[in-house]
């Protein structure tokens, strides 16, 4: 049987080829083509998860949430396409796929998230990422980068930014500006403007396995598989990083 960080990266990436095709050939944009797109993965997804895991529980964005998986062993979180809007303008690379696993044992032990646009799919192993780029509009400087999203920044952003010497950049969807952190196109990622687990549980798992620092805003644990899934903020940064960006961070939510 595939082994439970091979099938997230298998899925991740198949559903991305899917939402490359959709875009490609639908002959939709925007919002519809955004639409499409998370229908078809989300159908794709779930399928093939329920063929190889059927005793585990799935909690995606786009399917009404089944409150068994609060009490099931291990639960599917996923996000059939993370940045809707980036996924339906032309041009844009920073959308992802998300596929992760949560155990009520260990919390988060398989994550994947896939880059389409790039062609790429990082995994939660801790293989050693070369500094690469393809995310980022800019080129990167000496300077650190902090990460937030172009549409809800952090009322922090800058100060977070001044306080690591560095300067703020706005990208697309959850995933990208995590990896934008794994990939060395970022040294941080702060978000306070809302967010659900689906959002940043790949993510994270894979930031996590790269050596990268994970947590909230005030500094506590990102905690998965909640009642509420609703998960408002994150730090995802160099851990040297961490105690600098917690100071600012914290008690500003």
């Amino acid at each position: 049987m595939t082994d439970d960080r091979t099938l997230a990266g298998e899925l991740a990436t198949a559903a991305g080829e899917l939402l490359l095709d959709i875009r490609a050939g639908s002959g939709l944009a925007g919002k519809e083509l955004g639409r499409a797109g998370d229908l078809r993965s989300n159908e794709f997804l779930l399928e093939r998860l329920r063929a190889a895991r059927p005793d585990d529980a799935i909690l995606s964005e786009e399917s009404t949430d089944d409150k068994a998986r609060l009490t099931a062993a291990r639960v599917w979180i996923v996000d059939p396409v993370d940045g809707t809007r980036e996924y339906g303008t032309e041009g844009h690379t920073d959308w992802a796929v998300h596929v992760a696993l949560w155990s009520a044992a260990d919390g988060l032990v398989a994550g994947a998230v896939a880059l389409p646009a790039l062609g790429i799919t990082y995994v939660d192993d801790d293989s050693v990422v070369t500094p690469t780029a393809g995310l980022a509009v800019e080129p990167r400087g000496d300077q650190p980068r902090v990460v937030v999203s172009g549409s809800r920044p952090p009322a922090f952003s800058q100060d977070v930014a001044d306080a690591v010497g560095g300067s703020v950049l706005a990208m697309g969807s959850a995933g990208a500006k995590a990896m934008a952190v794994v990939r060395g196109e970022a040294d941080a990622y702060v978000h306070a403007g809302g967010q659900y687990e689906w959002d940043s549980a790949a993510p994270v798992a894979v930031a996590q396995a790269k050596g990268l620092w994970c947590g909230r805003i005030d500094g506590s644990p990102l905690l998965y598989n909640r009642d509420d899934t609703y998960l408002p903020d994150l730090v995802i940064c160099r851990p040297e990083l961490t105690e600098v960006i917690i100071g600012v961070t914290a008690g500003r939510g």
